[in-house]
Formats: C-alpha cells, structure tokens, sequence
C-alpha cells in the first residue's frame, strides 16, 4: 500500500482539503503584502534641497516661491529642479539670465529636502531622508528584508521536516507578529532593518510551510488544482496591498495593517491538521491515523478508514526509512537527486529574480503606482487559470520552460522599446508580469512534487534559500542605472532565459505520485520497467520521469 491509495480511499480532494486552504489564506494573503510593501513603505516622492538656510532675512522677501527656487536651485536637462544638488549663495542674476546656469557650480543639499507630500504622507526616504547620496541605504531595506527570508528558508525548511509542519507554523505566526509590529515603532534606520530582518525571516516560514502542509493532502489526480487554488491567495493579497496602501500612506500604519491579520490567524491555526504524510514518515502512526479519520469523516469516506487500523499505516511504502533524521547534504548525496537539486536552484534564482525585478518596479511605466500595483496584481489571476490548463495539457517541464523563456522575451522587447511609447512599454511589462507569475505558480508546485517526503521540506527550504538571494540582490540590481540605464533590464532578461533552458533538465512530474524516498527518486537508474498511466487514481506506480515505472 501507498498513502496515494490511502489519500484516494478518503477522498484526496473534498471538504477537508478546502477547509486546509481556508485555514490558511488569512495568513497567507498577508505574504504578498509584506514581500512588495517596499513598493510603497520605501517610496520617494518627488523631492528638492531645503533653501532655508539661503534666506538672511530680506533676499527673498520680494521673490515668489518659483523665483527663489530659480536661483538656488539649478535645473537639469529636461528643465525640471535638480533633486539633490543646491547653489551655495543665491544666484539673483539667473532671474534676467538663466542661459548660463548650468555652468555655475553647485554642491549637494546643505539644509535637507523638501518632500511632495501629496501621494505619500511618509516613507522611510521622507522620515530618514534616504535619497540622492543615501538612496542606496532606501534600496538595501528591501534587501535585508530578503535576506531575512533567504536565511529562514533554509532554517525552517530543517525545522518543519524535524519538528512538523503544524508546530513550526504557529512558531511562524507569532514571531512574525512580535516583529513587524515591532519594526513599525522603530525609532532608528538601524533598528528598523534590524526588525525587518526577522520579519523577513519569520515569514518565510508561513509561506513554504503552509504549502507544503497544503499539497501533502492532495491526491494525485487534484494536486495541480489544489496548488493552484493555494497560489491564488497571493494574488487576492496582491491586489489588497494596492487598496490597503493607498488608504493607509503613513508607512508605520501601513506595516501594522499588513502584519495584524496574523492574529486571527494564530486562532485559526488551532483548527489546522498536521501532515499526515510528514507523520507517517517520521513513525508517528496513531496520530496520522487520527487526521486520516477527520479527513474521512469529513469527506463522508469513513467506511475506507473503517478497514484500515493504525497498525496497518505501518506497512505503507513511505516508513521504510523512518526514524532517519534527513539533512541538505542529502540532497546532494545521490545523482538524481544531486542532479534535481542543482537545477531547481538555478531555476528558482531566475524565478523568483525576475519576478520581483518587474514586481519592485512600479513608478516606471508613467501611471499611478497603485494603478499599476493593482494591475499587476490583477493580471495574475487569468495568469494562474493559464497555468492550470497549461500544466494539464502539456506537462510541468515545458510549462516551467516556456513561462521563463517569455518573459525574458517580453523584457528584451521593453529594451528596445522608445521611453516615449509608454503604453507599449506598459503593455509589455503587464505581458512579462503574466508570464513571470505563470513560472512561479508552476514552480512551487512542480518543486513539491520533485522532492520526495523525507526531504521535501528540505528541498523546498533550499530552492527558497535560493529564489531569495536573487530577489535580495534585485533591488540593489536597479542601482546600476546609474551606470548603464538599461543594463538592470539585460540581467533580468538573462536570468529568465538562462533559467528557462535549464527547466528543460528537469524530470517531468505530470500525473505521478509525490516520491517518499529518496529511493523513489533513484529508482529509475536500475532498469525498471516503464509503463504508461492510464489515469491518475491509485493504480498509479511511483514516479519518476516522463513515465511510470514498475520494478
């Protein structure tokens, strides 16, 4: 017996599973909020050098407010202010004669900045004044935040596989409270990044562990619909951060208002059941026995469970290797599995790079950035139905290869791309969103299905790890603008494409069972017989590949 018969007996897709996805949205669509919150948290209005410090009393007293910016305020090419550079005196002349203003010397804003308060009431940039010398200090909050997530990935991806998946979460919720709120009462740029860190931390800990506790329930036959139904929480949040930024401008209200839905997820963790696969794995039979029964009962299949005592779990395939504690360097011991873990971290890097290249960049394109944030967000819901029949019709390996390919195909457009033909370019930007959320549905999903149980966690934990380090390294990657504008675009563009070709290595997982061992994975290199599937319900044989194989 295998837990896929097992899962298929009790119904793999009924009332219980919905119950395990409702759970666990609140929390969930509170991930997307604090992931791109920087888009607005860190904004920087439009801004200029402070020119109080030029007024000795009667110079300005006849001036208008534009005359008096004229001149102590050199302006640049296109004829707007300078936002960071200031005359050291007032330059009365430039009044009859402004033609020679940009040869006369001027130093950097002596007095501070004045802010455009009209979009932002405040941001990190207004209140620390983090722009012009300091603006890489703005970028880097959203850099250390992803270190954060970086650094807990693989942290609970260890814990969940040691401790569980129900344990570790509740862990999760409350430490991601205590921290974020904590970070909106910061009184320092130091203790704020310092709080954002572990929030970054914390939460990655809800985001990989509440799908894996979400996908280990599903049967073979629904787990892409059930992976898509989890996915869409993102998007549903996504699309609320739009709404809930633009009715909350002051950043520390903002932070309190995308992290106080925890607490009503902490009263509903409560009502969450534990993975029975994980529990099984780690010989824990009575109680996995228990779940299966109130999944049964809910499902209205308790004449299955009737005839299945709990010592019979015992003789489920998964528990050979049970009581073996696993690690990450099994991840990398065998071949296959060596081979897998290579490639899913190359592919979660350009993932997961080029999706928040184009998420963080929402000021570019000429329109509102709540109108623009909305509309990325919005987009991925028919991105997320796309996925589904793509994933159905033609498998995991080419959808993941394909939704890469296109998007670095839709960003090397917006190279080439006029400035000036902004809705082209805009039209572009939603296209690459589209097909940049696609991959990423595809891959989680797809990664979840690659690593078997003892190790799933653990896989999950470092690919995160991975998908981390780029989206850390993306906003410090719109720095280098400054030295060659396009050149941010040309790295995102490589990324896509180079991790879209290796997809292409991957085994495909389409209607195959979740592997439990790492034997499951290895398996195929000792000459099984290959037998096609002729539907995904518990006649299935372990996976591996493109087929089914029976030793």
């Amino acid at each position: 017996m295998k837990f896929e018969d097992i899962l298929v007996g009790i119904n793999g897709f009924g009332k219980f599973q919905m119950m395990i996805i409702l759970l666990q949205s609140v929390s969930r669509i509170t991930l997307p909020c604090n992931f791109l919150l920087n888009n607005f948290m860190a904004a920087v209005p439009d801004h200029r050098c402070h020119i109080r410090g030029l007024d000795d009393g009667d110079a300005f007293a006849n001036l208008t407010l534009d005359q008096r910016l004229t001149v102590s305020i050199p302006t640049q090419e296109d004829g707007t202010l300078s936002s960071c550079r200031m005359f050291r005196e007032p330059q009365f002349h430039l009044l009859h004669n402004s033609s020679n203003a940009t040869e006369i010397p001027a130093v950097s804003c002596l007095y501070g900045w004045v802010y455009d308060n009209t979009t932002f009431s405040t941001t990190l940039a207004t209140e620390w004044d983090l722009v012009c010398d300091r603006k890489g200090m703005n970028k880097a909050t959203a850099t250390i935040f992803f270190i954060g997530v970086m650094s807990g990935a693989a942290v609970f991806g260890t814990l969940s596989d040691r401790f569980g998946r129900k344990t570790m979460l509740l862990v999760a919720y409350l430490s991601s409270i205590t921290f974020g709120l904590a970070s909106a009462v910061s009184t320092s740029y130091v203790m704020f990044v310092i709080m954002r860190f572990f929030t970054g931390f914390l939460l990655t800990g809800i985001s990989i562990i509440s799908y894996v506790l979400s996908v280990e329930w599903f049967d073979v036959k629904h787990r892409t619909f059930g992976g898509i139904m989890v996915s869409l929480d993102w998007s549903v949040g996504n699309m609320m951060l739009s709404g809930i930024a633009y009715s909350v401008n002051n950043w520390r209200w903002l932070v309190v208002a995308t992290t106080s839905p925890l607490i009503l997820s902490v009263i509903i963790w409560w009502w969450l059941p534990e993975s029975a696969r994980w529990l099984m794995a780690n010989g824990q039979v009575e109680k996995a026995h228990m779940y299966l029964e109130k999944c049964a009962k809910m499902n209205d299949r308790m004449e299955f469970m009737a005839a299945l005592k709990p010592e019979s779990l015992s003789n489920v395939e998964m528990l050979e290797n049970r009581g073996k504690n696993y690690t990450y360097l099994d991840l990398v011991r065998t071949p296959n599995m060596r081979k897998v873990a290579i490639c899913t971290g190359i592919v979660w890097f350009g993932v997961a790079f080029t999706y928040y290249g184009i998420s963080l960049n929402v000021t570019g394109f000429g329109l509102n950035v709540y109108l623009t944030q909305f509309l990325y967000a919005a987009i991925e819901i028919p991105s997320k139905l796309m996925v589904y029949c793509s994933l159905n019709a033609i498998g995991r390996r080419p959808t993941q290869s394909a939704t890469l390919l296109l998007t670095g195909l839709c960003m090397a457009v917006n190279l080439f791309t006029p400035a000036y033909l902004w809705i082209f370019r805009t039209v572009f930007a939603i296209l690459g969103k589209t097909f940049s959320e696609t991959s990423f549905t595809t891959v989680f999903l797809y990664t979840t299905e690659l690593y078997p149980t003892v190790v799933r966690q653990n896989g999950v934990g470092y690919t995160s790890f991975v998908a981390r380090l780029g989206v850390s390294i993306a906003p410090l990657i719109a720095l280098l603008d400054d030295v060659w504008r396009p050149l941010p675009e040309v790295m995102f563009c490589a990324a896509a494409v180079c991790s879209g070709l290796v997809a292409c290595l991957l085994p495909e997982t389409t209607n195959a069972r979740l592997p439990e061992t790492i034997e499951d994975i290895e398996l195929p290199r000792s000459g099984c017989q290959t037998i096609k599937p002729e539907r995904s319900d518990a006649t299935l044989k372990p996976l591996t590949g493109g087929d089914e194989r029976e030793c």
